[in-house]
């Protein structure tokens, strides 16, 4: 089991109707910039924790685990909307920092999500680090009649529990399920993280904490002009750091590719890059000693 360096404390607070769950590392102080971390796609808060043990300064890290994810309560919902993560956020801030600037880094999902805050609520943030956070391929408008249909027939496949996520016998199941998502993860880590990625059920399964729902399809188009618009009103100097293995590329094909992405990031106006070598998409589990390395030098 991966022995932490540093370690966390939770609580619940009440956001938006539901019981977040917030996990915070390092003391709280006035005269340090509150760094908030937010996870991605089927990930949890926990997840960060060889990125704060590898850092070389004491920070007041809060990372919420997103609605439907980790700890946090599942909304009566049969779908998500990225309107409502990014308000989750913004309500998160005003509980924990007031007006306070931040600095914000977002995996993948998450990166999406808070480089588009950081353009809809530029003031708020001190500095930005965008983790493969891609966004969507670009859509047409010939899409909409086909994606509002799938969307809906996906909705009665949630009700019908057709696409609730495989359960697991123990334990070990679901960190070798970690480990064949990402062969670069140690096992030491994986069985860390899957004790805090899955819960059992009355049953005795081991269940991931991420809610079916959140494979629906998003009804609306991805628009990237909108996107692009959002980006240009970021006024935080930004980190875009990507893994040297391409995994946009492999999930997408030539639907959504790395140099797509690349021109539309170059919208946000004090742009820096990195790429981290041997790493792929889950670069906080694959490098975290580099990744913080990067993370604490942009920010000092």
């Amino acid at each position: 089991m991966y022995p932490i360096q540093k370690a966390s404390r939770t609580e619940f607070v009440p956001i938006r109707h539901l019981n977040y769950h917030v996990r915070q590392w390092g003391t709280p102080s006035p005269e340090r910039t509150p760094l908030v971390m937010v996870h991605g796609w089927m990930d949890v808060s926990a997840s960060f924790q060889f990125v704060i043990d590898a850092m070389a300064h004491d920070h007041w890290v809060i990372a919420p685990d997103w609605r439907g994810f980790g700890l946090t309560e599942t909304p009566g919902v049969d779908n998500y909307w990225f309107p409502d993560y990014m308000a989750d956020l913004d309500q998160l801030l005003d509980h924990y920092v007031g007006d306070r600037p931040v600095n914000l880094v977002g995996h993948s999902m998450g990166g999406h999500i808070a480089t588009l805050y950081s353009g809809i609520r530029p003031e708020r943030i001190a500095r930005l680090v965008n983790l493969e956070g891609f966004g969507m391929p670009v859509s047409h408008p010939s899409q909409a009649p086909g994606r509002y249909a799938k969307w809906m027939d996906e909705l009665k496949a949630v009700q019908r529990g057709e696409m609730d996520l495989k359960p697991y016998a123990n334990l070990e199941g679901v960190a070798q399920r970690l480990m064949k998502t990402n062969p670069r993860l140690g096992s030491d880590k994986a069985h860390w993280l899957a004790q805090h990625w899955s819960q059992a059920n009355a049953q005795g399964e081991w269940r991931i904490l991420g809610h079916a729902a959140h494979k629906v399809i998003n009804a609306q188009l991805f628009k990237v002009d909108e996107t692009q618009a959002i980006y240009e009103r970021i006024t935080a100097p930004t980190l875009c750091v990507v893994a040297g293995t391409d995994s946009l590329t492999q999930w997408w094909k030539d639907k959504y590719t790395l140099a797509e992405f690349m021109t539309r990031i170059a919208s946000v106006p004090q742009l820096q890059h990195a790429v981290i070598q041997d790493a792929g998409h889950m670069l906080h589990h694959d490098q975290p000693e580099e990744l913080a390395q990067l993370i604490e030098t942009f920010l000092a």
